[in-house]
């Protein structure tokens, strides 16, 4: 990992707790950002947890698509093994008094006056008050809600009650401190602010996760030899490849029903379909039977399903994508949630059929996008009138398949990765002075 020594205060300093070859989704916002943001005039020095102290698999081949010109400063942190006797795994927790040490050591030895501390995980956003007393401008951003609605619904005496309630004593804690605040979405931003009216005159802005084109040069370049979840070429693959979020239970069901409509329809079409959800857990090791199987052998579609719920590689992620002949989109019943991962899927190029709240952003995007079929709701009741629509959009991708025409970039192009670090080095810049 290369070291510069030298004073430049066009240097921000990027808290990524998890960062390749940590395979998480949360590493994509640090990795897009210490890709592109020098594109822009910006130095990014990126503090993560050393891979040794981190508890999920690696990915090296995501690992070699951070710049090798970057610099990394790898912490140590108290070993999980003994953290898990108390019930903490968390690296936010476990390596959060190194993260603070070296964010000021970094701070002192570029001349960086900005820092990003970007979660999940979210404890480390706890650091804005001793970075800010430092003379440190500091941008929290928030990839997911801390607090949430659905914490908010979970049992009180669960783990998820517990710690939503411990989420809504500390997330006021950190934003106070804040000299800006991001998330990705503009419904995200007016919750908080609703929350908090001490951040009525704090600059918040919405920037989606984005994706990075140059990923599919990678893997047009090296292609995953090995896959954990291949393809039959001799079927029609249809493809979701991302969790499945607790609260897309009922959006999943529509698209399943819609599945089940379809077969019974056309028997001829349904022996050659099969529908691939991959990576459904969000856990890079989950084994045993997945969310979407148990969901399809509910509502009779069991034999349409192809499932691994164990988080794949990113090439062979985009890989799926690229060679499916058809791609799902599902969404939240939250108006919130924005869904990161619609970008690879929009510039993966193949037709999709999509299903998110009316007022996601992501349902904007994709209607301007084109290239498939997409459909929304306003309330979750009005799920059961769009199974017939659903199923004749499956239909018509799987029928018609290269007969729909490529998403046009132009709609995408403000959620490229250089793009997406445009608008963060314009905020970096704003609080520099």
């Amino acid at each position: 990992m290369p070291t510069e020594h030298c004073s430049d205060p066009r240097t921000v300093l990027i808290l990524s707790p998890h960062f390749p070859p940590s395979s998480l989704a949360g590493v994509h916002r640090a990795r897009h950002l210490a890709k592109a943001l020098p594109l822009h005039g910006w130095r990014p020095v990126v503090v993560r947890a050393d891979p040794a102290h981190t508890t999920e698999s690696g990915d090296d081949d995501l690992a070699r698509l951070v710049p090798a010109r970057l610099e990394q400063v790898a912490t140590g942190a108290i070993p999980a093994r003994l953290t898990r006797r108390i019930g903490i795994g968390d690296i936010g927790l476990r390596g959060y008094r190194q993260f603070g040490r070296a964010l000021e050591e970094a701070a002192e030895r570029t001349g960086a006056n900005v820092v990003l501390l970007t979660g999940s995980p979210f404890y480390p956003l706890l650091l804005a008050r001793r970075l800010k007393r430092r003379g440190l401008k500091v941008v929290l951003d928030f990839q997911d809600p801390w607090v949430s609605a659905a914490g908010a619904a979970r049992p009180a005496l669960s783990k998820g009650g517990l710690s939503h309630r411990l989420a809504t004593l500390l997330e006021p804690r950190a934003v106070r401190y804040a000299d800006a605040i991001t998330s990705v979405s503009d419904e995200q931003n007016r919750q908080m602010r609703d929350r908090y009216p001490f951040l009525a005159n704090v600059p918040m802005e919405a920037i989606p996760i984005g994706g990075d084109p140059d990923d599919f040069d990678a893997l047009r370049a090296a292609p995953p030899a090995a896959l954990i979840h291949p393809l039959d070429p001799a079927r029609l693959n249809f493809c979701y490849v991302g969790t499945f979020m607790p609260r897309s239970g009922p959006l999943m069901a529509a698209l399943l029903s819609a599945a089940g409509r379809l077969a019974a329809r056309r028997p001829d079409l349904a022996a050659r379909l099969t529908l691939n959800f991959v990576g459904t857990s969000n856990q890079p090791d989950a084994s045993g039977e997945g969310p979407a199987t148990r969901l399809a052998r509910e509502l009779g579609v069991a034999h349409l399903v192809a499932e691994t719920p164990r988080r794949v590689p990113f090439l062979e992620a985009l890989s799926l994508l690229a060679n499916a002949d058809g791609l799902m989109l599902v969404g939240s019943d939250e108006p919130h949630y924005t869904a990161s991962k619609i970008y690879p899927n929009l510039m993966a190029a193949r037709p999709f059929v999509s299903l998110f709240h009316a007022a996601s952003s992501a349902h904007a995007i994709l209607t301007a996008a084109g290239g498939g079929r997409a459909f929304a709701f306003e309330d979750p009741a009005e799920l059961g009138a769009l199974t017939e629509p659903l199923s004749g959009a499956l239909e018509a991708v799987a029928d018609q398949g290269s007969g729909f025409s490529a998403p046009d970039p132009a709609a995408y192009a403000p959620f490229t990765a250089e793009a997406v670090a445009g608008r963060y080095a314009a905020l970096f810049e704003r609080l520099a002075g």
